[in-house]
């Protein structure tokens, strides 16, 4: 596959995605600024405010130095946003990409994975790479690269932050 895929683990993370997650699973219905992509019976994107969530600030400031550093750019040169993903068992991701805009990069970080959850799978020409879930890792890859999550088969939900990086024209 000769798409860009960098895997990335973020040693702190380990201390933050409890916190984390906990603070995810209890925010209320109408606690999310938005929701959309609905297949499935769920929505696959959840919009939140960084300073809602413990930690989430640090995860998000990592991820986007690892872009600019992926990408050959300076922090201050990018646009970034973000979005929450949660399934719970029996739950699956559509396939899609991300190249509607002017994205250059994507990213998925891994605030909870327990066994058995959903696989990442990048599909190229008529080769798919499959990455099994991991807390505290950041999966990069290109934007245009169409991906997708098989069924999740755990009780304990899988949450992840999903994530566009661009250049600020």
């Amino acid at each position: 596959m000769q798409e860009i895929v960098h895997i990335v683990d973020f040693i702190e993370g380990r201390d933050l995605n409890r916190p984390l997650a906990e603070a995810i699973l209890a925010l209320p219905p109408n606690g999310f600024e938005k929701c959309s992509h609905f297949f499935h019976g769920r929505y696959e994107n959840i919009y939140v405010a960084a300073d809602k969530l413990p930690g989430l600030p640090a995860v998000l400031d990592a991820a986007l130095g690892q872009s600019a550093e992926i990408l050959k750019q300076t922090v201050s040169s990018l646009k970034f946003g973000f979005w929450l993903n949660i399934m719970h068992k029996g739950d699956v991701t559509t396939l899609h990409s991300h190249d509607d805009d002017d994205e250059l990069l994507s990213a998925v970080y891994y605030i909870q994975a327990p066994a058995e959850s959903g696989r990442f799978r990048l599909h190229g020409g008529d080769e798919i790479k499959e990455i099994e879930p991991v807390a505290g890792r950041f999966i990069f890859f290109d934007p245009a690269l169409p991906h997708e999550v098989s069924e999740h088969h755990n009780e304990i939900p899988r949450i992840s932050i999903g994530m566009n990086v661009g250049v600020i024209d």
